[in-house]
């Protein structure tokens, strides 16, 4: 009797235990079911839809008060055009064209000042007070004896948006030879284009690290350029069949003496617009032929005494009196008989 009352008990057990079971299993793989379906329905929860915005629109709302402005659009003159460098109160590139009748006539630049360019903003300008006591003279880009055919043109040239802060004997002497040459050119070709502008480009330190920096000058701070370019573009007529002549060159900002030859500091276009950022003649159909300046013309500067003899016949030309007219024959007789080393 006891026999089956246990039997009986344990098969009661068996069947709680079996129920107890298949309830935790079936609890189980519903519980699991329920957590599978969560982390489905989470990672199948449709995407967010992102909506390109309508160009236009998002464009008017930048606008809408202006993009800033750097100042650095063209500007044209009677016969040159420039970009302006509002940081560095300097132009970026001046570009101008001259031939024989441009470089003649009764323009002169006694009659022109030095002043702001009025079409620069005055925060931006540089002023003649910058430039005195700095021990830097005014330098032209685009020279004023370019210009003699138009008393307007040459005057506008002593704006200073057409100015850098140049080395006095540079400025006199070696950069001035090259703007001699340039309307030499004219003899030759009745178009001739240039483009000419500073550079402030990097040094080398002794750690071979490279950095780039400048003075700067007056309460304006004009920026002082490390060097100068040039870009000549010569046609020999405007209906010639002969290729145009093209050549670049760069100068340091320092005196330079008269042994150095123009060549000397010719570069390749291209990586003098790696240098500047800029590209130079930009319609200019550069898979045609053209020859290089150097080897089409002569790129001769004037020597010492050819130099000496064109500024002293400039004074004499320019004395008022006898008393300075005398000073000036004794300069010459002097610097005649000076090596043509001298710088």
């Amino acid at each position: 009797m006891a026999a089956k009352s246990f039997a009986s008990r344990l098969r009661g057990s068996r069947r709680f235990l079996s129920g107890f079971v298949a309830g935790a299993v079936a609890g189980a793989a519903s519980t699991g079911l329920v957590v599978v379906q969560f982390l489905w329905s989470r990672d199948a929860e449709p995407a967010v839809v992102v909506r390109e915005p309508d160009g236009s629109s998002e464009k008017a709302v930048l606008e809408q008060f202006g993009f800033p402005l750097a100042g650095t659009e063209t500007r044209c003159y009677t016969n040159h055009a420039l970009s302006y460098d509002q940081s560095k109160r300097v132009p970026r590139w001046v570009l101008e064209h001259i031939s024989k009748s441009k470089i003649t006539g009764a323009a002169d630049r006694k009659h022109c000042k030095f002043k702001p360019d009025p079409n620069i903003p005055p925060a931006f300008s540089a002023f003649n007070e910058d430039y005195i006591g700095s021990g830097w003279s005014r330098g032209h880009m685009a020279p004023a004896g370019n210009n003699k055919f138009s008393t307007k043109a040459m005057a506008e040239t002593f704006y200073l948006s057409n100015i850098v802060p140049q080395n006095f004997d540079n400025n006199a002497g070696y950069w001035n030879r090259i703007e001699m040459y340039c309307r030499e050119l004219t003899e030759r070709f009745e178009d001739v284009w240039i483009v000419s502008g500073p550079l402030t480009l990097p040094q080398t330190g002794s750690d071979g690290k490279k950095t780039v920096s400048y003075q700067v000058i007056g309460e304006d701070n004009v920026a002082v350029p490390s060097h100068l370019y040039k870009v000549i573009l010569a046609r020999r007529s405007a209906g010639s069949a002969e290729p145009l002549a093209l050549g670049a060159f760069v100068v340091p900002n320092k005196a330079i003496g008269f042994q150095p030859q123009l060549s000397e500091f010719q570069v390749s276009l291209q990586d003098l617009e790696k240098l500047s950022g800029l590209v130079f003649f930009p319609h200019l159909d550069r898979t045609s032929d053209i020859r290089n300046i150097c080897s089409v013309d002569t790129c001769k500067l004037l020597d010492f005494r050819e130099f000496t003899l064109y500024l002293s016949t400039r004074k004499v030309e320019g004395a008022r009196s006898v008393v300075r007219l005398e000073k000036v024959l004794e300069n010459l007789r002097t610097r005649a008989s000076s090596p043509t080393s001298t710088s």
